[in-house]
């Protein structure tokens, strides 16, 4: 049996696959390696019930990840995994080389991630070709959901929101400067909780100020992730994430402005995953 999971710092989609045919889908939390170690997630696999009827009939399990960039980092995620799916080949790879089998294929291409991070590589259809970036939701994640959570509470706080936006958030979510100076300093995953704000962005899309506010977010993430890469007004820049997919109209505007063009928005790659190695099995038979 075939195991394909794609994990973003918020969730992690799963697809089970047996001769060559896709028999389930899963779903748990997201794994990311700078805060979760191999005890939670051996754990937490230990409690998904829909999950332990294949932990010893997996024989091949390719987790994707956020965070999982360095053999360390990866060594992390593959111990929690490999002591819960006992005969499994386990490999754990960044969630960059995902988006780039989920959007380029075997072709030439720039892939981008923007969930509740982001990042971005050149693919040149065999291997990945990554720059400075993905520096996490303090010191990067440009465009991403951490970033426009940031935006809307510094907003909030520094009273730059208009005040009928100003008053709906308060009234959505409760908080003030204490609260959210512990959401972010104090407690755990900051980066999920404020990407989870961007649920406001969604419900006032048509508010002039979160128009701007998304697409300054985006030329950000543009002139940033995509065009420092020499041949980017040549090659299809594909995204991945559900930021991307629900903004999709923004990201092509801005996109257009920049002269850069707009190839496949996935909001979940782990589909296009498991068939990219299904179609590379058929192909070694």
């Amino acid at each position: 049996m075939l195991l394909v999971v794609d994990s973003g710092s918020t969730k992690a989609d799963w697809l089970l696959a047996d001769k060559g045919k896709v028999i389930g889908s899963f779903n748990t939390i997201g794994f990311n390696p700078y805060f979760h170690d191999s005890k939670f997630v051996y754990d937490t696999l230990s409690g998904n019930e829909s999950l332990a009827p294949y932990s010893t009939s997996v024989t091949e399990l390719y987790f994707f990840g956020a965070g999982c960039s360095s053999a360390k980092l990866k060594t992390i995620i593959a111990d929690g995994l490999q002591k819960y799916f006992v005969n499994a080949k386990v490999v754990v790879d960044h969630d960059l080389l995902a988006c780039a089998y989920a959007t380029c294929g075997d072709e030439e291409g720039i892939a981008c991630i923007i969930g509740t991070g982001s990042n971005s590589c050149y693919f040149d259809g065999i291997k990945v070709h990554e720059r400075n970036y993905g520096l996490g939701y303090i010191l990067g994640d440009e465009g991403s959901g951490s970033y426009y959570g940031k935006k809307l509470v510094t907003h909030f706080l520094y009273d730059l929101m208009p005040k009928q936006l100003s008053d709906d958030f308060l009234d959505q979510y409760q908080l003030d400067k204490n609260k959210i100076v512990a959401k972010v300093y104090s407690e755990s995953n900051a980066n999920v909780w404020l990407a989870s704000l961007t649920v406001f962005l969604s419900r006032h899309k048509e508010d002039q100020y979160i128009k701007d506010l998304i697409r300054k977010g985006m030329k950000e993430f543009m002139e940033l992730y995509v065009t420092h890469y020499d041949n980017y007004k040549k090659l299809p820049v594909h995204f991945v994430g559900s930021l991307a997919f629900y903004f999709e109209k923004e990201l092509k505007e801005v996109a257009a402005t920049l002269e850069i063009q707009i190839g496949k928005i996935v909001k979940q790659p782990v589909e296009e995953l498991m068939n990219y190695y299904l179609k590379r099995k058929q192909v070694q038979l």
